[in-house]
């Protein structure tokens, strides 16, 4: 097989790893150098101590007000959850009370209905029974003024009757005849 790439340390070394000692020089990287030790440990410790004094305070301070932040909408989350709460159940309760206002309205508006219908009724009762009084008082006025003109019309009748017996004496069977035409002439007058 014909390799393409090379394998670090192989048989095709760059010119600059050949210049640098080849393969077999140690990486510097790995190696323990007292110079670089020291310089590694003294930058971390300085920038331990930079981070420490103006990065370290302003991010525990970020820290810390974005906890109190999530505190605080965790608290404002649970009070609006039981406001909520408690607004549905205050919200039911009003609803409830008004379907039991509801009924109560609609019994009493039935019930008055009733009472109102019960009241024309007598009403109406009381005002046709004076309509009836009144007619009969009417009928009675207008039968007894009939009776007064018949009796009236029978005594003219009867005085006609008793000038035309004077003046003419008639006969049995005229005088018959006469009362028979009165009380025909009366019959007329009986309705």
């Amino acid at each position: 097989m014909d390799q393409i790439w090379g394998i670090p340390g192989g048989e095709d070394l760059h010119e600059s790893t050949e210049a640098n000692g080849g393969a077999s020089a140690p990486n510097p990287l790995v190696q323990l150098d007292p110079g670089l030790f020291i310089w590694t440990i003294l930058t971390f410790l300085i920038l331990f101590y930079v981070l420490a004094k103006f990065a370290w305070k302003p991010l525990l301070t970020a820290l810390e007000s974005r906890e109190n932040t999530i505190k605080s909408a965790l608290e404002d989350a649970e009070k609006a959850k039981t406001e909520l709460e408690r607004l549905n159940a205050e919200s039911e309760e009003i609803m409830a009370k008004a379907r039991s206002e509801a009924q109560t309205i609609r019994v009493e508006a039935k019930s008055a209905a009733e009472k109102i219908k019960a009241d024309v009724m007598v009403q109406a009762g009381e005002d046709a029974k004076k309509i009836r009084d009144d007619a009969q008082k009417q009928i009675n006025v207008e039968k007894d003024k009939a009776i007064h003109e018949i009796r009236q019309e029978v005594v003219s009748l009867t005085m006609m009757v008793a000038e035309k017996v004077i003046r003419k004496n008639l006969s049995k069977e005229d005088n018959q005849s006469l009362i028979e035409d009165s009380i025909q002439h009366l019959k007329g007058y009986d309705a």
